[in-house]
């Protein structure tokens, strides 16, 4: 699904960060980031990069920091890459032709740490591991993110699925290994495995199974085409959507509400279809609400806030804010102008990526990325960079 990519090589950043420091005004940073959140890795070194952001361009990464959104670094890898984060204070997991590699977004450079695999898929973190599914291979990868920072690949688990295909895994907190189930025509469902690889508990009524999510309260939830699967204290149970095609393939969750946001798509002719529901997905009663938000919106538009708050980048350029608990939108603020979504998935389009108290989104035709303040809706920095972005992620700890 990648095209080929390589690390060619790490551009020297030295004179640039040198005439950063007395013009203070590297990577094109607007006046108005004085007032960005300034939360300093814990763990970085002085003249490390501060709680990174790393943002993909068709041929490369810009590493950010997080606090000022200065263009801390260019990293060359030609091609189209994925980035999510790896689950610790310093690394990000990115996605290219040849596996999953690791990125030192700190330092910033690639690290020896590598997964290799055709077609590498979803990267997941919960309770305190991250687990890598390489669709090609149907291997599954889990480790402790804390231990990447030993520069060598971490000792952890390794599964591999009945059949390869595009899939996504999980551990749970008392071990258990949720994966999808699958092969390259169709995908059917999820599996339970205990620590030793035995089968806990199977579903196979989820046709088109894709994504996942975790809530508050321990639940995992996969997403069908008709509704989603929930697998709970040991049981899975499957909740239905409204419509007799009402697709749920994106999901975010959160760790202060039991309702997880996903996405919505009800045309199954569609070439693309621009949905303008999404849906809230509550686990705790196995119920299903729609909220109609009266503009579109793409898989790269959802995230929470630090509440628990249902975050939506609508083609309007409005970041809407839902309360999951009672199924509004609350409020609304301006991010970035009108736009529309591309019909191929690995086309730029604006981005939203929430940590913290600050949500960042990307304005790819503008080459901008702003970064906002999730409550009060204020922007606190924008910067101009020196490409069209695609993907944006940062260094997330936990969770």
């Amino acid at each position: 699904m990648n095209h080929p990519v390589r690390e060619r090589a790490v551009r020297g950043a030295a004179l640039a960060l040198a005439l950063c420091a007395v013009l203070t005004a590297c990577g094109g940073q607007d006046a108005d980031t004085s007032k960005a959140a300034d939360e300093a890795t814990p763990h970085t070194a002085a003249g490390a990069v501060r709680q990174p952001l790393v943002a993909t361009f068709d041929g490369g990464l810009h590493v950010l920091d997080g606090a000022s959104l200065e263009l801390a670094e260019t990293l060359d890898l030609p091609g189209f890459h994925r980035v999510n984060p790896a689950g610790d204070d310093r690394h990000v997991i990115v996605s290219t032709d040849d596996g999953f590699r690791v990125l030192d977004a700190t330092a910033p450079r690639f690290t020896d740490i590598a997964y290799p695999g055709a077609k590498p898929g979803h990267v997941v973190r919960h309770a305190g591991r991250t687990a890598l599914f390489t669709d090609g291979t149907g291997e599954v990868h889990v480790f402790d993110p804390a231990d990447l920072a030993r520069g060598e690949r971490p000792e952890g688990r390794s599964h591999t699925t009945e059949e390869p295909h595009h899939g996504v895994a999980v551990e749970l907190a008392n071990g258990e290994l949720l994966t999808t189930l699958g092969d390259e025509s169709e995908r059917t469902g999820a599996v339970v495995l205990d620590g030793e690889d035995q089968e806990v508990a199977r579903n196979e009524d989820c046709p088109g199974v894709h994504g996942e999510a975790a809530a508050k309260g321990g639940a995992i939830a996969v997403g069908c085409e008709d509704g989603v699967l929930i697998y709970r204290d040991g049981e899975f149970t499957k909740v239905r959507s409204p419509d007799a095609y009402g697709r749920i393939g994106n999901q975010a969750g959160s760790d202060a509400s039991p309702v997880l946001l996903g996405d919505y798509k009800s045309d199954p002719e569609a070439e693309l279809e621009r949905p303008e529901r999404v849906s809230l997905i509550d686990t705790a009663s196995g119920t299903l609400r729609l909220v109609d938000l009266g503009t579109s919106y793409s898989f790269r538009s959802l995230a929470r806030g630090p509440h628990g708050e249902a975050l939506v980048l609508g083609t309007d350029g409005t970041v809407h804010v839902i309360d999951p608990e009672r199924g509004e939108v609350t409020r609304s603020f301006p991010a970035v102008g009108e736009w529309r979504e591309p019909l191929d998935w690995q086309q730029p389009r604006p981005t939203l990526f929430v940590r913290g108290h600050t949500a960042y989104v990307s304005e790819p035709d503008e080459r901008r990325l702003h970064a906002f303040d999730v409550e009060s809706g204020e922007r606190t920095a924008s910067v101009s960079l020196p490409t069209e972005t695609n993907e944006l992620t940062g260094v997330v700890a936990g969770h």
